[in-house]
């Protein structure tokens, strides 16, 4: 089984935080669509005739699109690909971008989940963010996404300079009173080269605080494990039956297929990634080339991939998956963080427990071979 991701590099407006690819301006929205649809006929020997079992339209935000344009995609990828007939056909939206129209639209393309990216249902916090919707928006939208589509993920981000604990925990009572299915929480990382931390730089806004960020984190998990989530990687949280099986498929290490400029993929034994540069990677596709760069994995590095993704899934490293002298080494090197409760092993594997996640890329770092 294999995945599809497809990046949509367009947004209405930049985000204080994002470092994403993307562009503002829909000047050469055709022109990019066109150049999508080519390296998708190009590439499509690349995941060898694996059947597709996850489409993901990401970005950006495709939601921009005209629905035409995701039918076309979609339409393609049925014609050169053997897709699973109960495939996960996912389409990133923001709240704006949802009418009732596209809705209907998007649902006769194909699409069967939707991702929408609320961040906060707090009108102060998305204009600090500089989000295009409104709270107001987000509510009204997601209510009426709920009555086309059943499988629907929302974005929230905690831990912003102005996130109070009642704040948080009151965007978190909204998402369960919406009856939202899954949930992808984030705190908020500064990045280089953003608003965010130019505004940082220049004192015009706080920094973040760790130990905020850790004390809403677990308010996080208690709450939803308490409404029935599972939490089930170590930002997503899900009802079940409803995780992200396209997410999911990376955490496993399956093959992926990437379309578009920035995206990766990812073949078992390497990754790649084209330009991040809409104009480069419009000219290149035209003249028959996929600018990309590309890594070839050792042993090592496969091995401790395993380890990072592994880790921060509900079901942990897998200590069966290696062999004895790597398991050996694994459950040496646990063996302190199991003494302070960060790791537990169950069932033949290392999980670990609320408070580990807090420490989750430290505790993987110090396991890597």
């Amino acid at each position: 089984m294999a995945g599809i991701y497809i990046h949509i590099p367009f947004c209405r407006q930049a985000c204080h935080y994002c470092n994403f690819h993307f562009a503002t301006s829909l000047r050469y929205k055709n022109e990019m669509v066109a150049a999508l649809l080519k390296e998708t006929g190009d590439r499509q020997d690349y995941i060898q005739d694996e059947e597709v079992e996850t489409i993901y339209f990401g970005g950006g935000t495709p939601s921009l699109l005209p629905a035409e344009d995701i039918s076309i995609q979609a339409e393609l990828f049925r014609k050169l690909f053997t897709i699973a007939a109960d495939a996960e056909w996912t389409l990133e939206a923001n709240p704006d971008d949802i009418t009732e129209e596209k809705l209907l639209q998007w649902k006769a393309a194909g699409i069967n989940r939707l991702s929408i990216g609320v961040q906060s249902f707090f009108e102060e916090d998305l204009a600090w963010m500089n989000r295009a919707h409104t709270a107001s928006q987000a509510i009204h939208n997601l209510q009426l996404a709920r009555e086309h589509f059943d499988n629907i993920s929302i974005d929230l981000i905690y831990g912003t300079p102005q996130m109070t604990a009642s704040k948080w925990e009151s965007n978190i009572e909204k998402a369960i009173s919406l009856q939202i299915p899954h949930l992808s929480c984030y705190a908020l990382t500064v990045e280089p080269k953003t608003p965010l931390f130019k505004m940082i730089e220049e004192h015009r806004s706080p920094n973040t605080d760790p130990e905020k960020q850790s004390e809403q984190f677990m308010v996080l998990m208690q709450s939803l494990e308490a409404a029935g989530y599972e939490h089930y990687e170590i930002s997503n949280f899900a009802k079940p039956g409803f995780r992200s099986r396209h997410n999911s498929s990376y955490w496993q290490g399956k093959k992926y297929l990437g379309i578009g400029p920035s995206a990766h993929s990812y073949d078992g034994t390497s990754r790649q990634w084209n330009v991040a540069n809409n104009s480069r990677y419009i000219d290149a596709v035209n003249i028959g080339i996929i600018a990309y760069e590309k890594e070839e994995l050792t042993p090592t590095q496969k091995i401790n991939e395993q380890i990072m993704i592994s880790l921060r899934t509900m079901e942990g490293i897998a200590l069966d998956k290696f062999d004895e002298s790597s398991r050996n080494q694994l459950k040496t090197v646990s063996r302190k963080f199991i003494e302070n409760g960060l790791l537990l092993e169950t069932n033949n594997s290392l999980v670990l427990t609320n408070e580990g996640k807090l420490l989750a890329d430290g505790i993987a770092a110090s396991m890597f071979f």
